[in-house]
C-alpha cells in the first residue's frame, strides 16, 4: 500500500509471538481476587475482632484501615468475620 510516496506495510497474521504484540499469553492471573471477586456493598458494618466493638461502614472508606474507638485494634468489615465461621 503506499501514500505519499512512503511505503506502508500492514501486518495481517492471526498473532505467531513473532514481535506484532498478538502472541499467546501466559494464562497466568486469571483469578478473582479478594471475596471471590464481589464486593459488600454500600452499608454494614465494621467490627473489632478484638473487643467486638463495632461502626457503621462508611462508603469509600476500608474497614481495615479504622482502628477501634475502644481498643485502638485494626477494624474489619463484618461479612469477613461471618464467613470464617
Amino acid at each position: 500500500m503506499k501514500k505519499s510516496g512512503k511505503s506502508f506495510e500492514r501486518g495481517l497474521g492471526q498473532g505467531s509471538g513473532t514481535g506484532d504484540g498478538q502472541g499467546q499469553g501466559l494464562g497466568l492471573g486469571g483469578g478473582q481476587g479478594r471475596n471471590k471477586g464481589g464486593s459488600f456493598g454500600t452499608g454494614g458494618l465494621c467490627v473489632c475482632t478484638k473487643c467486638g466493638e463495632k461502626v457503621t461502614h462508611r462508603r469509600g472508606i476500608k474497614c481495615t484501615t479504622l482502628k477501634c474507638p475502644k481498643c485502638g485494634h485494626t477494624m474489619i468489615r463484618e461479612e469477613m468475620v461471618r464467613n470464617k465461621k
